[in-house]
């Protein structure tokens, strides 16, 4: 039965890249990116379009390879231990030279020693403390490197969010600047409230993009340098029009690029983990066959 999973696994996974429409889906939001861009009035425009970083969590080498193929170079993975496995991955090291890795998810002290090994690592962007900083910079420093982050901040004050109040984040940024020589402080970060997002695209107005705004303004100040200086990842697949229009300069987009995402099952607590599940394998089986159907 497991013999058959596998295979039926393997046989999806070949027609993955003819099923997928990455590429198509790709340039789709380029072109709305490029749109959004060009639609702001030049003396307010960035003097660079923003950055796109196709967000492949829980996703297939396949399909990050399908994408850079149509000319996607940035990539973002949300957990260490895949962003771990798929750097050194011998095929896209093979085929994606000059793929150039973000990090947006949550990242404990100790975590950071591995996540530096990653080759290509470009983009820290979730840094939400000093001792974090710290780490990153000692890092950077014994591999003899530099290292862009940003500062992750909490626009919405959610608690089920990571991220630095408007006072924190400002304190992070300049210790950022001041005593990490091997960061480079590229700007700030936030995943703003769902809700804002939605009622953005009726009412125009999304105070999560307003806050980070602000934030960016009070650091700029801190540190002395100008705004524009400090790029703004914020926005995503519900919401990256919108937040270019606001000044994002970096925006991250999954789900609209490389469909939903594939979750792994949660354990069943009352079984035997030992024992597989032969209901479990069979479902497993059939959604297999029903996804290669639909694509």
């Amino acid at each position: 039965m497991v013999n058959l999973f596998v295979r039926a696994v393997k046989v999806d996974l070949n027609q993955i890249r003819k099923m997928s429409g990455v590429a198509e889906n790709l340039n789709s939001i380029l072109a709305k990116v490029t749109a959004a861009y060009e639609g702001l009035p030049k003396e307010s425009r960035p003097d660079k379009a923003p950055r796109l970083v196709a967000v492949s969590k829980t996703k297939p080498i396949e399909l990050i390879i399908e994408a850079y193929n149509a000319g996607q170079r940035h990539f973002g993975e949300n957990y260490i231990q895949e962003i771990c496995e798929k750097s050194v991955n011998p095929e896209l090291l093979e085929k994606c030279p000059d793929l150039k890795w973000h990090f947006i998810g949550n990242c404990q002290s100790n975590k950071v020693p591995p996540l530096m090994k990653c080759p290509n690592l470009c983009v820290v962007e979730t840094v939400t403390s000093q001792k974090l900083a710290s780490k990153l910079n000692n890092q950077a420093k014994s591999r003899d490197m530099m290292l862009s982050v940003m500062v992750q901040i909490n626009t919405s004050g959610e608690e089920n969010k990571n991220g630095l109040d408007e006072t924190e984040g400002v304190q992070c940024g300049k210790f950022i600047k001041e005593q990490c020589a091997n960061l480079n402080l590229l700007g700030l970060m936030t995943i703003g409230n769902l809700g804002n997002s939605l009622a953005a695209n009726t009412k125009g107005e999304n105070p999560d993009f307003t806050k980070l705004i602000e934030v960016r303004k009070k650091l700029s100040q801190e540190i002395g340098i100008k705004e524009s200086d400090l790029e703004l990842s914020m926005g995503m697949s519900n919401d990256f029009e919108e937040a270019i229009r606001y000044g994002s300069t970096n925006v991250r987009v999954g789900s609209s690029i490389f469909g939903a995402r594939n979750y792994p099952a949660k354990p069943n607590p009352d079984s035997d983990p030992a024992k597989p599940n032969p209901d479990t394998v069979a479902q497993s089986m059939q959604n297999v066959s029903l996804d290669a159907e639909k694509k």
